[in-house]
């Protein structure tokens, strides 16, 4: 080969040297991107279960194991709020913030509060670390997983199906009832007088959506008398909004 063809060769391959690094970066920026798109069945879709031990506590989600003993006076969606938090942090899990699953209906004073808009956006997992959702949109659709298997306690023990209706003031989609409907025992205030809108846990019971985790029928009164009648104890769902 001429002198002249050798340098001609040797241009050519310290081009494709340079070239290729800059190919195969981009190639791995395509790939990553992809998979963060969850264009390659990854991203970002949560584990069906997570491992005990990690920076936060595993519960995410929970029935209540026990009401506040007084119908439906919670002492409004603060002092639901407080129970949540304090069955958590009873069970060491206390370091998530939680907030109950109920709305409030407009008031002269007040707007609505829907339930759907205080839990942050998931995913939530029970105190065994199993996937009940996981984001707002399959919480409240048919592929959500809470039910009769996961719907558990703070501390993880099952919810007795006797006692499956469970308060959520709440339309099927989380969102609350139009002013003066009355499905919300007084915006939680109220232990005699009034109504509740309730789901049952197990997906299993009579009313308007009987397989409704969260707007099955509404109570015919809000005392811990009107709520055993029926099938209720004054439980209520927590979620950890962060």
């Amino acid at each position: 080969m001429s002198g002249f063809g050798k340098g001609l060769a040797a241009l050519w391959l310290s081009c494709a040297l340079a070239t290729a690094p800059v190919l195969s970066a981009c190639d791995q920026k395509s790939e990553a991107q992809r998979a963060g798109n969850g264009q390659d069945g990854g991203g970002t879709a949560a584990p069906a279960s997570i491992p005990m031990g990690g920076n936060k506590s595993v519960t995410r989600f929970f029935v209540t194991s026990k009401g506040l003993g007084k119908g439906g006076d919670l002492g409004g969606l603060a002092g639901a709020d407080a129970h949540c938090q304090a069955l958590a942090r009873a069970q060491g899990a206390g370091d998530h913030t939680w907030r109950a699953y109920l709305s409030t209906e407009a008031t002269d004073a007040a707007p609505a509060v829907n339930a759907r808009d205080r839990i942050g956006a998931g995913p939530w997992y029970n105190a065994e670390g199993d996937l009940i959702a996981q984001h707002l949109a399959q919480l409240h659709g048919v592929m959500s997983k809470l039910g009769k298997e996961t719907a558990l306690t703070e501390s993880a023990d099952p919810v007795n199906t006797e006692m499956h209706e469970i308060l959520t003031g709440s339309r099927p989609d989380g969102t609350a009832f139009p002013r003066g409907t009355g499905r919300t025992c007084g915006n939680w205030t109220s232990s005699g007088a009034g109504s509740a809108q309730v789901g049952y846990f197990d997906r299993a019971g009579v009313g308007e959506s009987s397989n409704s985790w969260n707007s099955a029928r509404a109570t015919e009164g809000c005392s811990e008398e009107a709520f055993h009648n029926s099938g209720g104890a004054g439980l209520f769902y927590c979620f950890a909004a962060d």
